[in-house]
This record gives C-alpha cells, sequence and structure tokens, in this order.
C-alpha cells in the first residue's frame, strides 16, 4: 500500500501580531505628541535629527567643511562648530550668547567696542574676535551669513556722515562682511595656503560674497527698551506723590526716592547702551530643496 504524502503546513506567522501591535502604538504615541504640542520649526528638526541619530547609530557631524548643508540647526548638524563657538563664548566671558531660532543659530556679541564711536570703523578688539568666530563660521558652514548691525539712542552729530541711526547701523554691518570678504580671506588665504594647494580649501567658495547680508536694525530696539523703563520710573514716582499728598511719607524722604529713581533710570541707561553695543550673526538654516 503506497505511504500517504505529508502535507507541508506553512508555518504560522504569529510574529505578524507582535509587530503590527507595536507599529500600531508607536504610532499612536507619536499622535500623541504632536496632538499635544506646538510645532515650532526650529525644535521639530531638533527632534528629527536625534531620533535620526539614535535610529541609525550615527553621531552628530564634527567641525568638518563640507560643501552642503541640509536644513538641521547648527547645533546639532554640526556638533564640532557649536562647541568651539561655545569656547570663544566661555572666554569672553558673557559677552557673546548662542541661540537657537527657527531661522536659524544667531550669535549675539554684545557689550564691547566693535567700532570707534559714531562710525562704522571697526576696533582692533572687534577684528579680533570676529575673526575667531568667522573662521569657524565661514569655513565650516555654506549657510547664507546674516549680520545685523546696530545703534543706540544717542543722535548722530549734525556732521556725521551717517544722515540718520539707520544709516549708521547699515554701514556697521556692511564694514562686519567687508572684514569677512577682504581682510579675513585674504588672512586665511595665507595660513592656508597648503590645503589650497592640496585642494583641501577654496577660499573664493567659502568666502563669496554672495553668502553674506547687511541689515541694518537702526535704534528702534534700545527706544522701545528705553521707553518702557522711562514709564516704570514714572509709574513709581506718581506713586510716591500720591503717598506724599495722604502724608505716608514726608517730603525729604519723597525727595530721596525721586532722586534714587533718577539715579537708577540713568543706570539702567547706561547698562542698555552697552547692550547696544551690538553685532548679531545670524546663520540662516537652508531649507531641503
Amino acid at each position: 500500500m503506497p505511504r500517504k504524502k505529508r502535507q507541508y503546513e506553512a508555518p504560522k506567522a504569529s510574529w505578524l501580531t507582535t509587530y503590527s501591535d507595536m507599529v500600531t502604538l508607536l504610532l499612536t504615541f507619536f499622535v500623541l505628541l504632536f496632538a499635544m504640542s506646538t510645532i515650532s520649526p526650529g525644535k521639530f528638526q531638533q527632534i528629527v535629527v536625534g531620533l535620526r541619530s539614535a535610529l541609525t547609530g550615527m553621531p552628530p557631524s564634527v567641525l568638518t567643511g563640507g560643501k552642503s548643508m541640509a536644513e538641521e540647526p547648527l547645533i546639532t548638524s554640526r556638533r564640532g562648530v557649536y562647541e568651539e563657538l561655545m569656547r570663544i563664548a566661555e572666554e569672553y566671558k558673557g559677552k557673546i550668547t548662542i541661540e537657537e531660532r527657527d531661522e536659524g543659530t544667531v550669535i549675539i556679541m554684545q557689550d564691547m567696542a566693535f567700532f570707534v564711536p559714531g562710525s562704522a570703523i571697526l576696533t582692533v578688539e572687534a577684528k579680533e574676535l570676529l575673526g575667531k568666530i568667522g573662521r569657524i563660521i565661514i569655513e565650516h558652514t555654506t549657510n547664507v551669513l546674516q549680520i545685523h548691525g546696530y545703534a543706540d539712542d544717542q543722535p548722530v552729530p549734525p556732521d556725521s556722515i551717517y544722515a540718520s541711526n539707520w544709516h549708521l547701523s547699515a554701514a556697521r554691518a556692511s564694514s562686519v562682511v567687508q572684514f569677512f570678504t577682504e581682510e579675513l580671506k585674504r588672512r586665511r588665504t595665507i595660513e592656508r595656503l597648503a590645503d589650497i594647494r592640496a585642494g583641501r580649501f577654496d577660499p573664493e567658495y567659502f568666502y563669496d560674497p554672495k553668502r553674506f547680508f547687511p541689515i541694518g536694525m537702526g535704534d528702534w530696539s534700545i527706544k522701545n527698551e528705553m521707553e518702557g523703563l522711562r514709564q516704570s520710573i514714572e509709574l513709581e514716582k506718581q506713586l510716591l506723590v500720591e503717598k506724599l499728598s495722604k502724608n505716608e511719607i514726608n517730603y525729604n524722604q519723597y525727595t530721596t526716592k525721586v532722586r534714587e529713581l533718577d539715579n537708577q533710570f540713568e543706570t539702567k541707561v547706561r547698562e542698555l547702551r552697552n547692550m547696544y553695543r551690538r553685532i548679531d550673526i545670524l546663520i540662516k538654516r537652508e531649507r531641503a530643496k
């Protein structure tokens, strides 16, 4: 009697149930996160980069002069660049702030004599700092760089070549761009001559003037802050007048307090003017094409 052939039974794909459950739970988790949050393009990019690094096992890139940059923030996409900038910020003890914004990474330099008073002429101190920062952000990124120049609340002198503080702030931003594209470029061309000859560095590419956009911020920012400060001081003076009328304080106490408020206002004004001795460099985030 012939033997019966065993029928082949396909293995049960029980693992598919576990896999589908896992995918469903992950989808639910991310939908929940999305529903609970307000999406910020800058923060969203940081999350994307973090997840990509975790899932692929690829750490953030280091200080390298690549030919392209994605839409990721500088803090995550060029970690070596960011760390080098932080080292310079520590060296200048609180005069440099680095922030990540939706439009890109901004380097705020303030409370320094960047320019000869009332002019757009860069000081030696300013050139030293701009040289340190410029060689990093120019030679290790390919992003557009916006340079923001500022002026304080004091009007330009009658004999100034600048018609207003708007003109002065724009000239200051342009002076920084000129320093980068001419003086710093010449210096780095000499310093990196061996790299140029070996084909590892092209100054014409990184110091291309089309990368740089000078922007004059005028004096409206400091004037807004000063107006808010003035209103706050005036309100406190009005409260003192009311206390005096109600005999809660005597006249000597009133005049002493008013003098203290005037001194406080002058001190704050000096601090604000120091803060607006300032240059901002925005490293624009490049969007995916």
